[in-house]
Formats: C-alpha cells, structure tokens, sequence
C-alpha cells in the first residue's frame, strides 16, 4: 500500500450540528467512530437540528458536546456547554423542555432515529441560501449522519484552499472532518479527489472505503469561535472543485485509531 501521510487531528461530534472534541485516539466501529452523531435534535416535523438551516437551529451550532466517560461503542451520556456557558446533560430530566427553550420552539433530543427523519437544506444548486428562501427536504439515510459515516480532509487540499484565496482562513473546523490527513512534503492540489471507490488503511487495523467527494454547504461558511462568517470559503470550493472539500467513508474494518498513526492507500 502506498504511504499518503499521517492522522493529524481527530474529532467527533456527539450531538449531531453542535461544536464537537478533539481526541488523541478513538474506536472506530462499523458505524464509524464509536459516539460521533449518537444524539440529535428533531422538532415537531420530523426535521433533524441541523446548522445547514441557521434561521431555525443556529443555537446548535454555538454550543459544544463532549464526552466524559469513553462510548467504546455504547451509548453514554454527552454534556452539552449551551452559548450562555451552562453545561447540561443529554440524560438529565427536563432536557427536552432545556433545549427547547434554548431553540425558541419544541424540540427533543434524540437517540434512536425515526423512520421518517427529514434533512431539511437549501437546493444543491443554491448552495449559499442561508436565512431565507427555498428549501428541500432529504432523506437522512444514515443514522443521524448526512450521508458518509466518516469524512477526511488532507493537509494539501486545505494549502490548496488558502493557495486559491490567501484572504480567507480554511481552517479545519470549518469542514467538520473526523480525520485530518498530513500528506506527505510535495502532495498538491485536492489530494483525496481520486479517493473514491479506494480503499484506506488507518494504522495497523482500521481499513475504511472511500465513496464519494464531500459536497460542502453553507455550513462551512459560518461563524464559530473565532472565524467569523466567510462566504468565500464555499464561493472558493465551489469556483475550483465544484463545491467539493474532503470525502466521506464507509468502514470496512474498525480498530484504534490515534494520532500519527500511518494511511495507506491501495
């Protein structure tokens, strides 16, 4: 297999749409890494929180979960720091009725999806519609996540990225990757383009099958922390990579996965 660079960063989610951790190692299980988008918002339609729709779920996106106690592929607790600094529990009493307040309508906190759970988004082919205007509803067919059940993002295609629009700051939060890729010296251009259909080897036992670009949204574009809204971090990926940044990925075969540990492609 051939050498394409080293785990630089890896991050999980817990509730799906919030700020999420930084970890050294994490389990990768079959349903990707073991905790990452085990909880999510649904309101009174069936709609999943989701920060694709800013006007409605923006409270999500300014708060953080994180773990205490390690999933290792089971259902545990998350605590939840809401924008005003209160940390809250995902199994606490009246969380519901918490996160409802938070939101401004009715909503519950979710573990196990309905059968008829709905992404609401702009169209794809009006990719920077925010606050109002048409949108669509999708299907959401896996779990809680919007397609892939892991996403990558290489070092070179965010060089590529700062390359193109030196004004802008692409910085890795922005894409909500679960692995950061450091290619090797001299990789260039969107790096994981070719991916697709390949099959990645993560360290000594994960092995993972690449399916298909990441089509970014207006998600990426929004203020968090210290980025301030950029519209240019999706108007650059759009004008030069078709809207595409990073890849989602199917897992094969899980196991540990740590920081520094090797990829491999076959």
């Amino acid at each position: 297999m051939t050498l394409l660079g080293t785990i630089a960063a890896i991050n999980r989610y817990p509730v799906k749409s919030m700020m999420g951790e930084e970890l050294n190692a994490a389990l990768v299980t079959s349903a990707g890494l073991a905790g990452d988008r085990a909880y999510a918002l649904v309101d009174g339609d069936g709609h999943i929180g989701t920060a694709k729709i800013q006007r409605k779920w923006a409270p999500l996106f300014r708060s953080r979960a994180r773990y205490l106690v390690e999933p290792n592929g089971e259902l545990v607790p998350a605590e939840m720091t809401l924008p005003d600094g209160v940390r809250v529990m995902t199994d606490e009493p009246g969380i519901d009725g918490r996160l409802s307040e938070l939101l401004g309508f009715g909503a519950r906190l979710i573990t196990d999806k309905p059968p008829d759970l709905k992404l609401e988004s702009a169209p794809i082919t009006s990719p920077f519609e925010v606050e109002a205007g048409q949108t669509v509803d999708f299907p959401v067919p896996n779990g809680f996540f919007d397609l892939g059940s892991l996403h990558l993002l290489t070092t070179a295609t965010l060089d590529t990225l700062r390359s193109l629009n030196p004004a802008v700051r692409f910085e890795p939060r922005r894409f909500r990757p679960n692995f950061v890729v450091q290619t090797l010296e001299g990789a260039t251009g969107f790096f994981e383009n070719d991916w697709p259909g390949k099959i990645i080897a993560i360290g000594d036992d994960v092995r993972i099958r690449v399916m298909m670009p990441t089509i970014r949204c207006v998600v990426t574009t929004v203020a968090q922390d210290d980025l301030p809204s950029e519209p240019e971090v999706l108007r650059t990926a759009a004008q030069h990579n078709s809207s595409n940044v990073g890849v989602y990925a199917m897992v094969q075969q899980g196991g540990m996965v740590r920081r520094g540990d090797e990829v491999r492609v076959a």
